[in-house]
């Protein structure tokens, strides 16, 4: 039987990174149970960046608000977990493209992988379609047009892609605030908003 999967937030020293509250991570691990085979941890397990257990999950979700700046042991660990196989879901909380989480999170990418790495997705990258079908791209969240920063619709995702795969997955759109919400209600939406979260770890697990 497989281990069960484990979702794992990652720590690191700069910035915010228990910004979504743990009823997010419940919500999705719940939906794994709901519409697909997948074993899960029901648990969400925090896992410092620059702890060698990382290497032991493939799957890891960052967040904030604030200024990220790794350190160099989390910086080495980030670029060795990413291009060893791993997947980070990076997901800006102030849903801004210029806001200080966007602004401090881009840079450290371009330091570590390259100018340009971090490149928006087609509407038809496999993550639309890993489960549930989304062909117009993205969904949107209710956060995005609430004031706080560019008041834009994000009509795409960026990535960086390593090898092919897609090894970080990179937001602007708060899914973290969206699904935060306990998993029991549910039953008071039209349609669950969070089946994307369930594609983001299939895909992950599968690529």
């Amino acid at each position: 039987m497989p281990a069960p999967f484990t979702f794992v937030r990652l720590q690191y020293r700069s910035g915010d990174w228990d910004a979504v509250d743990e009823r997010m991570p419940a919500n999705l691990l719940h939906s794994l149970v709901q519409y697909t085979k997948v074993p899960v941890d029901p648990k969400e397990k925090v896992v410092a960046l620059d702890s060698p257990e990382l290497f032991r999950y493939p799957f890891c979700y960052l967040s904030g608000h604030r200024l990220v700046q790794f350190s160099a042991a989390e910086k080495k660990n980030f670029e060795q977990y990413v291009r060893g196989g791993g997947f980070v879901f990076v997901d800006d909380c102030n849903h801004d493209i210029d806001g200080l989480f966007a602004r401090s999170f881009e840079e450290q990418m371009r330091v570590s992988f390259g100018a340009g790495a971090l490149k928006k997705l087609p509407k038809t990258h496999p993550i639309y379609s890993q489960f549930f079908k989304f062909p117009e791209g993205p969904p949107n969240t209710g956060f995005e047009l609430n004031g706080w920063g560019d008041d834009l619709v994000h009509d795409y995702l960026k990535g960086i892609e390593i090898n092919g795969r897609l090894a970080v997955l990179y937001s602007n759109k708060d899914y973290g605030c969206e699904w935060d919400y306990d998993f029991r209600n549910k039953r008071f939406l039209a349609e669950d908003n969070t089946k994307f979260g369930v594609n983001i770890i299939l895909y992950a697990l599968t690529a």
